[in-house]
């Protein structure tokens, strides 16, 4: 009887399990304690592979980062209201991707430094589809006739997810619903319809 031998991982199956790793690692011991010898010893494969990808920790990093970021990523919510869409984006995205924004800000001072990058510098190579969701959303609105024609500034755009991450950072917890509402109802709302 011969024993089948064990299946090689090879391209995204592998890619994926190195980066998986990759993000277990920084959230056990955060940046200063990784490198790519801990990632290859909990992805099951070699230093060598990694270096083939991946020529720099950062590189690693911030493509760990990256595909926790897609797999995090909340669906483009339509629910026929400016204020029903902020409230399901903010409340789809208050669970694994804002816990996801408490580990960076708390396990990169290092990286920042090493790479001479920002936390805005990061959040920028990240929000991909997200920004494109607020512009899709307040477009929608403004067609709806909720908000003026002219439409308003991305700062405007971005303050609910903006004050939504800022009460993850203080509490290091999902954000109650009712905070949600808040933000929506009590500050973005306001605002956007004066403008």
């Amino acid at each position: 009887m011969s024993l089948e031998p064990s299946k090689r991982r090879r391209g995204t199956e592998l890619e994926h399990a190195i980066l998986d790793a990759a993000w277990e690692v920084l959230v056990d011991g955060g940046y200063g304690a990784f490198t790519v010898e801990a990632v290859a010893e909990r992805a099951q494969t070699s230093r060598h592979v990694l270096y083939r990808r991946w020529a720099t920790r950062g590189d690693l990093v911030l493509a760990a980062i990256r595909r926790q970021s897609d797999r995090t990523a909340p669906a483009l919510p339509d629910t026929g209201s400016l204020r029903g869409d902020l409230l399901a984006l903010m409340t789809n995205s208050n669970g694994d991707r804002m816990r996801m924004a408490a580990v960076l800000s708390v396990h990169f001072g290092t990286y920042y430094r090493e790479t001479g990058t920002t936390p805005a510098d990061l959040r920028n190579s990240l929000v991909g589809d997200y920004e494109g969701y607020l512009d899709t959303i307040f477009g929608r609105a403004a067609e709806r006739g909720e908000i003026p024609a002219g439409g308003v500034s991305a700062r405007v755009m971005n303050l609910a997810g903006d004050l939504l991450r800022h009460e993850v950072l203080m509490t290091f917890a999902p954000v109650p619903d009712s905070t949600i509402v808040e933000i929506v109802d009590d500050v973005v709302l306001p605002l956007v319809r004066k403008t």
